[in-house]
């Protein structure tokens, strides 16, 4: 056996599985509110800056458009969106936040940290480990794109 496949060799398998950690972490508060944790990420950049258009949300989340405009139909059918036609482009959209997607902000500003409690980390390694993390994806986006590292 290549030791190079050993599962615990792999660098992909601890993210992967952080990942799907965190979701059910997460998962958990929003139970009450019927909110999936893709939605959250959508809710999180437009918190930040409302207006946005579509593109942009699917850009800063790495997504694609097809993968977030069902998110974004289903968030404003729960009334904490509305979309409109770009006056400027008719073939972008906006979304923007409503009173009731602003009340969500209120409601889960203090889940990170509560996360951060539960899960019993000291906040120097999460900051270094969200660096690391952050500058891996930059990396690997380069790659994918076709690009070369220094």
């Amino acid at each position: 056996m290549n030791k190079q496949l050993l599962l615990q060799n792999q660098l992909c398998f601890p993210i992967y599985a952080a990942s799907r950690l965190i979701t059910q972490l997460y998962g958990e508060h929003f139970k009450a509110f019927d909110l999936t944790y893709p939605q959250y990420l959508v809710f999180l950049v437009l918190w930040e800056k409302s207006p946005r258009k579509v593109t942009e949300i699917a850009d800063l989340l790495m997504l694609d458009t097809g993968t977030v405009t069902p998110l974004i139909k289903r968030m404003e059918k729960r009334g904490w969106i509305v979309r409109k036609r770009s006056a400027k482009d008719e073939r972008s959209v906006d979304v923007q936040l409503t009173s009731e997607g602003r009340k969500l902000e209120k409601h889960f500003a203090t889940l990170p940290e509560k996360l951060l409690c539960d899960v019993d980390c000291k906040k120097g390694e999460l900051q270094t480990l969200h660096k690391t993390l952050n500058k891996l994806n930059e990396q690997m986006k380069i790659t994918l794109e076709g690009g070369h590292h220094e």
